[in-house]
């Protein structure tokens, strides 16, 4: 499977060597400019670059006709955008907040326990996210996923950096040298705590799953998700 990187910082790097050592080739390393030289010979894109970049990565993929997976977070504002792109050209869409299958177990968990714990209105929830300082976005995607699989199933109606504040919930971001990613869920009540936790010891487990999510979409029409991926 011939592949171009759409942003080649540490994650792009990442993938490189799982995609290599999974017998793939790497036709187009793109970093900040404009150049898609390369991309035509490519059977799939992988994005991870900036919140700034990924809707015009994504566009010029879906109008060439190349199956796109994105891990980009920060422009999700123009999600819907590019979804009636993807329907329009017949094309093939993965996005996703983070790509590490624990994680997407994780947001199973989570949304297990919001279900749950909606019968206990004592407990009040609040949520933390640690990245490294190279991240630019904040709170992460994946805690915006987390957030909203929450608000989906609880009587919260919002999220908010911050502390939790009557039907908000907050998240506190950190950034800290180092940290590939590590997002905690607490619902805390004037007698105990319950506490859900994803720490990432490495960018690899985002790395496989975004060279898994291309190997699976070869073939596909349509806009998924890792759930689709992997089966969940």
């Amino acid at each position: 499977m011939k592949i171009a990187l759409l942003g080649y910082g540490k994650m792009g790097q990442a993938i490189e060597k799982i995609a290599v050592q999974r017998g793939h080739e790497i036709v187009l390393k793109k970093s900040i400019d404009d150049n898609f030289d390369g991309l035509e010979k490519a059977d799939v894109a992988i994005d991870f670059s900036a919140p700034d970049s990924a809707v015009t990565h994504i566009s010029e993929c879906l109008n060439r006709g190349i199956p796109i997976v994105s891990g980009t977070t920060g422009w999700l504002g123009k999600y819907d955008e590019m979804v009636k792109l993807c329907q329009e050209k017949n094309g093939s869409f993965i996005y996703g907040s983070n790509f590490s299958l624990g994680v997407n177990l994780f947001f199973l968990l989570n949304e297990k326990l919001s279900e749950m714990m909606k019968k206990f209105p004592d407990y009040s929830v609040e949520m933390e996210e640690i990245h490294h300082t190279q991240k630019l976005d904040a709170p992460s995607g994946t805690a915006i996923s987390l957030a909203n699989q929450i608000i989906a199933d609880s009587n919260y109606s919002d999220w908010k950096l911050g502390q939790t504040q009557g039907t908000t919930i907050g998240i506190e971001a950190k950034r800290i040298e180092n940290v590939p990613g590590t997002h905690t869920v607490v619902y805390k009540s004037e007698i105990d705590e319950i506490e859900i936790k994803h720490t990432a010891h490495s960018r690899e487990g985002f790395a496989l799953g975004a060279v898994m999510a291309s190997e699976w979409i070869i073939g596909k029409k349509g806009i998924f998700t890792m759930k689709d991926v992997l089966g969940l």
